[in-house]
Order: structure tokens, then C-alpha cells, then sequence
């Protein structure tokens, strides 16, 4: 589900100051009234409407495994994904899914050997 903007927020906000009612912000903003109180709430007790950054999982093949990755696709260049996970997992002891080396190698701009 995506994040209401910033900007969303204080515009909806500024109708109910204004006097809008929850009820029609709900109908005409198209935003549920229970999120409109949390907004709300928020502002009163933080001052700031803003959305919070989402979390998620970190990355196996992260940042700083940037290099380490295009070294081994170097090394390795004709070396299908199925291989590179298998050379992933016995030199850094992190073992990958097939979907997260095609991932990382895409993020790196590196080429795909698609077979064996």
C-alpha cells in the first residue's frame, strides 16, 4: 500500500482547520477517516505530518558487497546465476536465491547468462 505525500496530508489538513468536516474530507479526499485521525494526532503530538520511512528487509547482496559481486562476475563471467548463488554462498557464507543474484546482478548493470 503506498504512502499518502506529504503534501497530501497538509493540504487535507488545512481543509479540516478550515472547516471542513471529517466526514467530507473522508468523502472528497478519498482517505478513511481512522488515517485522518492518526494525521491528527500525529501533528498535535509531534508537530510534523510527514510519512515515516518504511523498513524492510536488508539486502543479502548489499552495498558493501558491490565490489566482492563484480569481481566474481569478472572472474566468473560465463557462470550461470544457479552457479554464481552456489559461489556466493561457499566464499561469503550468505546463501542467495537464483531471484536475488538476477536482483543484484541488475542493479549492478552486469549481464545475465541465462543457461548453462
Amino acid at each position: 500500500m503506498k504512502q499518502y505525500s506529504a503534501d497530501f496530508r497538509d493540504r487535507l489538513l488545512r481543509a479540516l482547520d478550515a472547516g471542513l468536516e471529517r466526514a467530507e474530507a473522508t468523502r472528497t479526499f478519498g482517505v478513511p477517516d481512522r488515517t485522518i485521525r492518526r494525521w491528527q494526532q500525529r501533528r498535535r503530538e509531534t508537530g510534523s505530518i510527514a510519512p515515516t520511512p518504511r523498513v524492510g528487509r536488508r539486502r543479502q547482496i548489499g552495498p558493501e558487497a558491490v565490489a566482492l559481486l563484480r569481481e566474481q562476475v569478472a572472474a566468473h563471467p560465463d557462470a550461470t546465476l544457479a552457479e554464481h548463488c552456489a559461489r556466493w554462498t561457499a566464499e561469503h557464507g550468505v546463501a542467495v536465491s537464483v531471484a536475488t543474484m538476477s536482483r543484484a546482478l541488475a542493479r549492478l548493470g552486469l549481464p545475465l547468462k541465462k543457461s548453462p
